[in-house]
């Protein structure tokens, strides 16, 4: 069992319902975020071997799986659950100490988790087919839902435990079984996923855990020929290169990417409230997260009362590590995430954006990877920092002249994963909705999503059916057309 205040603990794979090292008996260490000095796991660096042990693993119980019930297979993840919940406190605790976020964020991502696998269970008695008329009077027409066969679901490191939830979970409900391979930086999380369905008492073999870096486990499990479906989260250069791979053996793939998602404000007279919606989608989670407000626009004559109302919010925040219960900003994942942020930054000022707040790294007297909420102002569309995707606590303002402007700057990303509009202006919201490239969409409202919708984007943000709700099912499972002819 894992014990977070015992660290470092010892994580392993999961292989056909074993716990067990990698075949080369190699190791690496993660440091917690807020204090480098702190090692939180030893982790096994498993190999191409490893990766072919788990998938014939998932191969071998799906003979077995997927021939049982799925109101039985959903029964599995209540329990799941209900184990989890029982044990919250000691997950987000494991949480903040391996990805950095506060506390209370944690807690919340675990209350996500539940709410969103009580749901995805209950699917199990919602796998419906059709039935349909023939154009013959003999025939009777239906259609039925059917697994894929063995799943491979990549997470990141962003939601260590809500993502791949809302990967395994409807996997295992639709009668796939799964090789999960967790981000290299946040394997406690997935050792602890593996762990609670174990203790549900899951079949052995139906979920297999597999730690070790993309270049050697997760294009092996691409590649694999006994692999029938990829379910990825994370960047849009890893995930293109994910579907280029799986084109090659005509499998399905769902992949949920990056994001350099908007807010527009245009004819809203609350500007404090706006503000306080888009901040914290701003800043949640470091900024690290797909769907974070990274970009304003907004009615130039408003200009003004925005960024001072973003430099009162974002100078509220307090920085530390996210144990302690006064943090709201913890450090950003990892050193590489730090200097990615500090490399866009000096790019912004280069830009000529003028910096309103932030802008630096915070000492907090433990090396962490703390950086201040950061926001710049007087930034021009076609500039890096409103192209490209940072990952990190910045956000930027722009300024429009009228709100089909504003739409169009809104528009001209590569992405297209959500967007958010403030506006009373009721043909402007219908405009928003109706124009703007984005497939979640919120009006007068941040970028949060919930537990029982389809969550989804366009453009580079997102391949494939929309993960959560109704939808995840047409990923999880293939259809079947019945002729039956009534002789």
């Amino acid at each position: 069992m894992v014990v977070v205040k015992s660290s470092p603990i010892t994580v392993k794979n999961y292989i056909g319902g074993k716990w067990v090292p990698s075949s080369n008996n190699q190791t690496y260490k993660r440091e917690n975020p807020a204090n480098i000095k702190e090692i939180i796991w030893i982790a096994p660096n498993s190999t191409e071997e490893d990766a072919n042990n788990a998938v014939d693993a998932a191969q071998e119980a799906f003979k077995s799986w997927s021939k049982m019930s799925p109101i039985n297979r959903g029964k599995y993840l209540y329990r799941f659950a209900e184990i989890l919940e029982s044990q919250k406190d000691e997950v987000a605790d494991l949480l903040t100490k391996e990805q950095g976020k506060p506390l209370s964020e944690s807690l919340g991502e675990v209350n996500k988790t539940i709410s969103e696998v009580r749901f995805t269970a209950g699917e199990a008695s919602r796998l419906t087919g059709e039935t349909l008329p023939s154009e013959r009077e003999n025939v009777n027409i239906r259609t039925i839902r059917v697994p894929k066969g063995v799943i491979a679901a990549i997470s990141p490191w962003n939601f260590p435990l809500v993502t791949p939830l809302r990967k395994i979970a409807p996997a295992l409900v639709a009668g796939n079984t799964v090789v999960f391979k967790p981000a290299s930086v946040t394997v406690g999380m997935g050792y602890k996923i593996a762990e609670l369905f174990e203790q549900a008492g899951l079949p052995e073999g139906v979920l297999n855990l597999i730690i070790g870096s993309g270049r050697n486990v997760g294009n092996q499990l691409v590649n694999h020929p006994k692999v029938r479906g990829v379910t990825f989260t994370g960047s849009t250069g890893v995930g293109s290169n994910i579907y280029e791979q799986a084109s090659k053996r005509l499998i399905h793939v769902q992949l949920e990417m990056g994001g350099k998602n908007a807010a527009i404000i245009y004819e809203y007279p609350d500007i404090e409230k706006a503000i306080n919606q888009i901040v914290p989608a701003a800043f949640a989670a470091t900024g690290q997260r797909c769907t974070s407000i990274s970009r304003i626009i907004v009615n130039k004559q408003d200009r003004d009362r925005v960024v001072a109302a973003l430099k009162e919010k974002t100078e509220a925040y307090v920085i530390g590590d996210g144990l302690d219960k006064q943090t709201t900003l913890g450090p950003l994942v990892s050193k590489n995430q730090l200097e990615t942020t500090q490399k866009y930054v000096q790019i912004g000022l280069g830009e000529g954006a003028t910096l309103i707040a932030g802008g630096k790294a915070s000492d907090q007297g433990t090396k962490g990877y703390f950086f201040e909420p950061t926001i710049f102002a007087d930034v021009k569309p076609n500039s890096r920092i409103a192209k490209e995707e940072i990952f990190g606590p910045v956000l930027v303002v722009l300024t429009a002249n009228s709100f089909n402007e504003a739409l169009e700057i809104c528009n001209d990303s590569d992405y297209g994963l959500a967007a958010a509009c403030f506006t009373q202006n009721k043909s402007y919201q219908d405009l928003f909705v109706n124009q703007v490239e984005a497939g979640m969409i919120h009006v007068n409202n941040g970028t949060i999503s919930e537990s029982h919708v389809p969550f989804g984007g366009l453009k580079h943000s997102a391949i494939g059916p929309y993960s959560i709700g109704s939808t995840a099912k047409d990923f999880f499972t293939d259809l079947k057309v019945i002729y039956d002819a009534n002789n």
